[in-house]
């Protein structure tokens, strides 16, 4: 143990300066060593996330450093996602479980979900909404958090997954949360939303196969999605009209296949969302642009699963 590490800034700084040393990947909640580093000396010092700078030369006890360093040296050598070491990811403002049984949640809907989904709601009544393909859960509860009027249904293929989701919604009193274990819309036959937001699988293969280790330790279900990431977003944008009331928005999260999903459907008005931080390849789009270009979508989906 290096004796001149004493104090909470020592131990942030030290942590940022090995993760980078070993080459680390970031991207899962946090994008930056100094932050996982700050993320993993106050977990494992037990210690609030929102910590005030004052504390920062609050000195450690050698039991504590032992702590903080034996997190580092896992990060580091087993390349695991530092919101799996602490079992805890932040999402629109809401602390979340996280494990391997769902992708650490990052999606950038969590500004969109703070922002009440305006202005692409555009003043839409709104009394269900869904979550499809929910993982950990954390866009449905967030939703519901937010919106305790709604009526909101998290759906995911993986019932590990939907294990989760539960955790959390016990976790966060989601009441006006249902879960259910389905196929995309397989299961949800008859069932009508005046919103339905979804970040489903779409890393092409050769992005999956290339991802770093990192990546490793999540559910290949939740990233993989064909050649071109499209394989599931073209069957939701298909299926989405028979689920959405009229004047319904779907909201859809394909990151970067968003290049793809042009190219195939160059004719449909997607409407793509800017970010504080620039596009996302997130878009949103109404049900009646769904209705009248689903002959082509259908199409495509079609070919997909067959």
């Amino acid at each position: 143990m290096p004796a001149e590490l004493a104090t909470i800034i020592d131990f942030i700084r030290y942590g940022a300066s090995r993760f980078n040393a070993a080459g680390l990947s970031f991207g899962h909640s946090m994008d930056n060593a100094l932050d996982e580093s700050t993320q993993l000396v106050l977990h494992a010092l037990h210690l609030p996330h929102d910590l005030g700078p004052a504390y920062g030369q609050a000195r450690l006890t050698a039991e504590e450093k032992q702590d903080v360093l034996s997190l580092f040296t896992r990060r580091i050598n087993e390349r695991i996602p530092a919101c799996y070491l602490t079992g805890e990811a932040w999402f629109a403002g809401l602390s979340f479980k996280s494990d391997p049984r769902a992708l650490v949640p990052r999606s950038p809907i969590a500004e969109l979900i703070e922002a009440g989904f305006e202005p692409w709601l555009g003043g839409r009544e709104v009394s269900r909404a869904l979550d499809l393909c929910t993982g950990s859960g954390c866009i449905g509860i967030a939703t519901a958090h937010y919106h305790p009027h709604w009526q909101v249904d998290c759906v995911d293929i993986s019932a590990d997954a939907l294990a989760l989701a539960r955790e959390n919604v016990e976790r966060l009193h989601a009441d006006n949360v249902r879960l259910v274990e389905s196929d995309l819309f397989h299961n949800l036959d008859g069932e009508v939303y005046d919103l339905i937001v979804t970040n489903p699988p779409y890393v092409t293969h050769a992005e999956t196969d290339a991802l770093p280790a990192e990546y490793k330790h999540e559910p290949e279900l939740g990233l993989r999605a064909g050649d071109d990431g499209l394989d599931l977003a073209l069957e939701i944008l298909r299926d989405a009209p028979r689920h959405l009331s009229e004047g319904g928005l779907l909201i859809c999260e394909v990151g970067e296949s968003e290049r793809a999903l042009v190219k195939l459907l160059p004719e449909v008005p997607f409407a793509w969302v800017e970010f504080k931080v620039g596009q996302m390849g997130i878009f949103a789009i109404g049900r009646e642009d769904l209705v009248e270009h689903h002959a082509r979508i259908k199409a495509l989906a079609d070919a997909r699963r067959a």
